[in-house]
């Protein structure tokens, strides 16, 4: 008797396409907000925004915020927070100043030196929270005043500077064109269309091995709408900043992290836990993980990235002062959470966290290009943060 049995059918996502668009509504949401907003002020500021010369200031003033929100990501994920950031980024840029300066000390050593000075810092903190689970809010307070006035004390109230030109090039500089065309910078348009068709390329086969498994959920328009433009805009902001002065230095460490800490968060056991911890840190515990060390890790991880946010600061202000880093960690966190993270501990990405690390910044840039006030921009980026908490509540609620 021959089978006549047929293969199922892979099951049809729940919903359709609107229960696609409600259960992934953070992920679009947080992508078309930008989208917008940068749309708007390249139209108010009469073709400012999207001028070669301002996109690399925008890359170049929010490359510290982008670094240390990659790391505020896995730490609020965790259920935790860390208030500490700018203070910890200013003591550690004070430092590296201290040791270029003062001392005389090589590049390599003073990067290198501050980069562990923050991770022993981050260590400090995260010990009391991961294993005398003293809460972090208190402890990182703490940790704030104690590295702003660890940064007074180093400066003595001066600042440090100016440092030595290779110093500068890792917040100020440009990839140099190793094939001599001059404009367009090719090796720029190799990185960068080199990195738009990677990405495309792992799109285009996760989607393939998903589809095979049954298990693709997105439907396929979104899919390609979504990596189309995203392929399209990086080939277009390569080319335009190709023919200005090409990559910025500090963009291929952006670009380097970002993905870094995306494979981690994703792909490898350690950033599962991390997930595991924040959804429900006692069934994380229960299943055999060693939570405390995993916390105390991603605290030690996030001085790092505090340090070198420090340096890049200091390299591009060309000079370490005691009021540095000074409501970094308001921007860093509000970021965050814009991004998609939840105040629970256990949600978000770090494209999300990335993603509300440029929304500020396009918020930033393009209110100071229309001459609107300090004051005014603190006053609409609260509203902005007010407005993805609540929605992150009430998505909670319906869900």
């Amino acid at each position: 008797m021959s089978d006549t049995t047929t293969p199922a059918a892979p099951a049809t996502p729940a919903g359709g396409t609107f229960g696609f668009i409600r259960r992934n509504i953070r992920e679009y949401g947080i992508l078309f907000a930008l989208v917008v907003i940068m749309l708007f002020f390249q139209i108010v500021t009469g073709g400012i925004l999207f001028r070669p010369v301002n996109l690399t200031n925008l890359f170049l003033q929010n490359s510290h915020i982008v670094i240390m929100a990659v790391g505020m990501l896995l730490v609020i994920v965790a259920g935790h927070i860390d208030l500490s950031v700018g203070s910890v980024a200013a003591f550690v840029g004070a430092v590296a100043a201290y040791m270029i300066v003062k001392m005389g000390l090589p590049l390599p050593v003073v990067i290198l030196g501050s980069l562990i000075t923050g991770a022993i810092i981050g260590g400090l903190q995260g010990y009391w929270i991961a294993y005398w689970k003293i809460p972090s809010f208190i402890v990182t307070l703490a940790g704030m005043l104690v590295f702003r006035g660890l940064t007074m004390t180093l400066l003595q109230g001066t600042n440090i500077g100016p440092f030595p030109q290779e110093f500068q090039k890792i917040a100020s500089g440009f990839i140099p064109d190793i094939f001599g065309v001059g404009k367009p910078n090719v090796l720029s348009l190799v990185l960068g269309w080199g990195a738009a068709i990677a990405i495309l390329w792992l799109q285009i086969r996760s989607r393939k091995r998903e589809e095979a498994t049954g298990t693709a959920d997105e439907p396929f328009a979104f899919f390609a709408v979504k990596n189309g433009l995203i392929f399209l805009a990086l080939v277009w902001m390569t080319w335009t900043l190709a023919n200005f002065r090409g990559l910025p230095n500090v963009f291929i460490v952006m670009a380097v992290l970002v993905a870094l800490y995306a494979f981690i968060s994703e792909r490898m056991t350690v950033g599962r836990r991390i997930y595991a911890i924040g959804g429900n840190a006692k069934a994380a515990k229960l299943s055999g993980i060693n939570s405390e060390r995993v916390v105390f890790l991603t605290f030690v991880n996030m001085g790092m990235l505090a340090a070198l946010a420090g340096v890049v600061v200091a390299a591009r202000l060309n000079s370490a002062t005691p009021k540095a880093g000074v409501g970094f960690e308001l921007d860093v966190i509000a970021a965050v959470f814009i991004g998609g993270a939840s105040m629970a501990g256990g949600v978000g990405t770090v494209i999300g966290a990335v993603v509300g690390a440029f929304i500020m910044g396009v918020m930033n840039n393009g209110m100071s290009i229309l001459g609107i006030g300090i004051d005014t921009q603190q006053i609409i980026k609260g509203l902005v943060l007010l407005a993805a908490v609540i929605f992150d509540v009430a998505n909670k609620q319906k869900s």
